[in-house]
């Protein structure tokens, strides 16, 4: 249940509607309702009654016959739709004044989202629409929903996989992880498509997936002399931290390049390097150049210059006895 519908729960603000007066919401991010799980819930219905009320907001229409009451749905589609399945002539609601179509989105979002009802495509076009509609950051995206700026972003880059892989993701052919393995491929169409249909024939893992894209890219990288021990430290350090990362190298220094949409995200990945850097001297010398633009710049990307990677000692067998992103986050200067 919403925080807001508690509310006005508490309130006793709940009337009896005609379901014929309900009208869907226009900003319903849901487009799929699996036919099977509505009969299940109309027969709950129909035996017990609809335990938790609608939300709509209230609609006035002026003619000449006089003014038209009507409701249109903020959150309860589904139980909607099953009262009708069931035969109730009216459904217990709750009435929010309540007129923005952003809230309205946002509402109708954050039931689908506490309740699992919406696949994972249906929830990236609903977070795009917040974004490009409603010129929302992907942070405030997230703030709203309840969930991480990681998330929101991640969901939304699924809207960039082909058609037919989306549709497919959307029957459950394939999972998200699957996706993000396609997705590595940087919108290359052919290989794309050859590891999805691979996946699907082959009913591959999401990690066999990923050895099979990382041929493609791997070979495509040693075509264009690019270093791959780089890319995989690259890899490794987005993972790390939980966002975009760039390296550059020239004759054993360069530069690392963080992406970050926030202050808090700034300060954030300033913690976590400094759990990787023993040397004294060096935090300090990051933390005043974080203090100097806190509070200035809303997002960008931290630059952390001639940052020296060290190879790694490796022990008599060969294997390496240290990580080479702790390595790099020690061996770096701002």
């Amino acid at each position: 249940m919403l925080p807001e519908e508690e509310k006005l729960l508490t309130q006793g603000s709940i009337f009896l509607i005609e379901v014929e007066k309900i009208k869907p919401n226009s900003q319903q991010p849901r487009t799929e309702f699996d036919p099977e799980k509505l009969r299940d819930l109309s027969e709950s219905i129909r035996q017990y009654g609809v335990l938790q009320p609608l939300v709509v907001t209230r609609r006035e229409t002026e003619s000449d016959k006089g003014i038209t009451v009507e409701y249109e749905l903020i959150a309860g589609e589904r139980r909607l739709r099953a009262s009708k399945l069931a035969g109730l002539s009216q459904v217990p609601v709750v009435i929010r004044k309540e007129n923005d179509d952003r809230v309205k989105l946002e509402l109708a979002i954050i039931e689908n989202l506490q309740r699992e009802d919406l696949n994972a495509i249906e929830r990236a076009k609903a977070f795009k629409k917040l974004i490009e509609n409603f010129k929302l950051k992907h942070h405030e995206v997230a703030a709203r929903v309840g969930k991480s700026r990681e998330y929101v972003t991640n969901s939304i880059r699924l809207l960039g996989l082909p058609e037919e892989v989306q549709n497919s993701l959307m029957r459950g052919e394939v999972s998200e992880g699957h996706c993000r393995v396609i997705l590595s491929l940087d919108g290359k169409m052919e290989e794309m498509m050859t590891v999805y249909r691979d996946i699907v024939a082959k009913r591959m893992t999401v990690r066999q997936a990923e050895r099979m894209s990382k041929n493609f890219i791997n070979g495509r990288l040693m075509a264009q002399g690019v270093n791959i021990e780089l890319k995989d430290m690259e890899k490794k350090l987005s993972d790390t931290l939980g966002t975009k990362v760039q390296i550059e190298m020239t004759g054993g220094r360069g530069t690392i390049s963080i992406d970050f949409f926030s202050n808090e995200e700034l300060n954030a990945f300033l913690g976590r390097m400094t759990t990787f850097n023993s040397e004294e001297g060096s935090v300090p010398a990051l933390e005043s150049q974080v203090k100097s633009i806190d509070g200035i710049i809303p997002n960008g990307a931290l630059s952390l210059s001639e940052a020296v990677v060290a190879a790694p000692e490796k022990d008599p067998n060969g294997a390496s006895d240290v990580d080479p992103v702790e390595e790099l986050l020690k061996n770096f200067s701002v």
